[in-house]
């Protein structure tokens, strides 16, 4: 690593990145529709300007402190965690970024509050000045979340009737505990699967995915992540019934989380005697998974639901891999043969999309004896990620964080960082589709940055020149007697 890219250094690089990215978004964010300015606007202008220009520098600090963590003396994991913790105090302050999603949370629990099927109407329904924050695509679709998240985001909502700043605090505190469980289970999750606690740290929790959408943007990934990861350290630590508790409970904040109930059921496996101990680890997980749905459930009173809506977010206007293969195949075959075949496409290709990742998971399974249970969930669920019917910059955490626990170094750790940085400049902070203007403006503030950036390393090869050229002459002249 360069000497002037110090630990020290990224941490202030990234803390000013944090500080811009916030200042922008307090006018070209995600805010509520009566603080919203019009993209035209040159306040909403220069906030696109400044938090792209933030993003930037914070991407390049957490890159370059990565390559400290790889080096030969790596930052102890205290050093990191101040260092998350600089860089996210900013955005814990500030709007939220990158999507309106929790405008949709705070809606759904203000009808689930209120009694109204969040699993059979949209927030449309419910009405209010509440509904009116949420994107106009959502307005008409049900919740596809798990009732624990609904029973949640209720009490959050709460707060929307005297103060829509105090509920979205409400439901970014609930990232936030996602988040601090991530952290706290990230460590020895890694050291059971023989990863070095900085390196996951780095990649699994100071990855600005994690930054900018589960803290910013405050997406109930983080709660599940939390709780999925807290379930895998309790099954390694020999309590696989509160292990299947914890990741029931994962997935009933969001249903993807289901995939690693598996893996609770194959280390459960290992502390049975007999033959048919798989057999019997799978069912009693199984039991135990049933068993904490339906208490949750009675619980929060949302009744199943959700079970129904597990496709809400894989609206006609979504993007994703298989979707776009779908409408390129559906063009093709309107251009030759006409509409009939052509609207068959695009679900065709989602249709083929789940079932790869269905193949691929159980290849990865049956492959978990070599290379491990935690990391073939990781990569599971990295190829729903890539495959599945909608595509959303932070679903990518699903596979990331567990590739940060249990991958092995080389060329995967290799690819999920760069994924990341890429992913992380994917989106503005409104979370809105950009036109040309705003993208000419994100543009101009991430080429700011490189800028910014170039003239820090000018200045520091200039200054190590200088104290070089000092060191020598001292040297000299005590060579010389002078």
């Amino acid at each position: 690593m360069n000497a002037e890219v110090t630990p020290r250094r990224c941490r202030v690089l990234g803390l000013v990145g944090s500080v811009a990215l916030t200042a922008g978004g307090l006018t070209a964010g995600a805010l509520p529709v009566r603080d919203a300015l019009l993209p035209s606007s040159g306040r909403a202008a220069l906030g696109v300007l400044g938090a792209y220009f933030g993003l930037v520098l914070l991407v390049a600090a957490w890159w370059w402190l990565g390559r400290s963590v790889r080096g030969p003396r790596p930052p102890v994991p205290r050093e990191l965690l101040v260092t998350l913790a600089l860089w996210a105090a900013p955005l814990v302050l500030g709007p939220p970024l990158f999507s309106r999603d929790v405008y949709s949370y705070l809606a759904q629990g203000a009808m689930a509050d209120a009694r109204i099927d969040v699993y059979a109407h949209g927030p449309a329904r419910l009405g209010g000045p509440l509904a009116t924050e949420v994107a106009p695509v959502w307005q008409h679709t049900p919740a596809p979340y798990g009732p624990l998240f609904v029973a949640l985001a209720a009490r959050a909502a709460g707060l929307a009737h005297t103060d829509l700043t105090a509920a979205l605090l409400g439901m970014r505190l609930v990232a936030l505990l996602g988040v601090g469980l991530m952290i706290a289970f990230l460590p020895p999750l890694a050291d059971r699967c023989g990863v070095a606690r900085p390196a996951a740290l780095w990649l699994g929790a100071l990855n600005p995915l994690v930054l900018l959408h589960l803290v910013a943007g405050a997406h109930n990934d983080a709660l599940m992540l939390g709780l999925l990861g807290a379930g895998l350290v309790t099954a390694y630590g020999g309590l696989p019934v509160a292990a299947a508790v914890l990741v029931t409970c994962a997935a009933l904040v969001k249903a993807p989380a289901a995939l690693a109930l598996p893996v609770v059921a194959a280390l459960w496996a290992l502390r049975l005697a007999g033959a048919a101990r798989t057999l019997r680890a799978a069912a009693l997980t199984g039991l135990v998974a049933l068993a904490t749905t339906a208490v949750v459930t009675a619980m929060t009173g949302t009744g199943y639901g959700w079970l129904t809506t597990l496709t809400t977010p894989v609206s006609a206007g979504n993007w994703s891999l298989t979707s776009g293969l779908g409408r390129l195949t559906g063009a093709v075959l309107a251009a030759v043969g006409g509409e009939g075949p052509s609207d068959l496409a695009l679900p065709a290709w989602r249709r083929l999309g789940l079932a790869t990742t269905a193949v691929i998971v159980v290849v990865l399974w049956r492959r978990r004896a070599r290379i491990g249970p935690v990391y073939a969930l990781a990569l599971g669920l990295l190829a729903l990620f890539v495959l599945g019917p909608a595509f959303r910059p932070w679903y990518a955490l699903w596979g990331l964080f567990l590739i940060a626990a249990a991958a092995p170094e080389g060329r995967v750790r290799r690819w999920a960082a760069v994924g990341s940085g890429v992913l992380a400049l994917g989106l503005l902070p409104s979370g809105y589709p950009p036109d040309a203007a705003q993208l000419t403006l994100a543009a101009g503030g991430g080429a700011l940055a490189l800028l910014a950036l170039w003239w820090m390393f000018q200045m520091s090869g200039q200054g190590a020149l200088s104290a070089r050229t000092r060191t020598g002459a001292r040297v000299a002249r005590a060579g010389t007697g002078a």
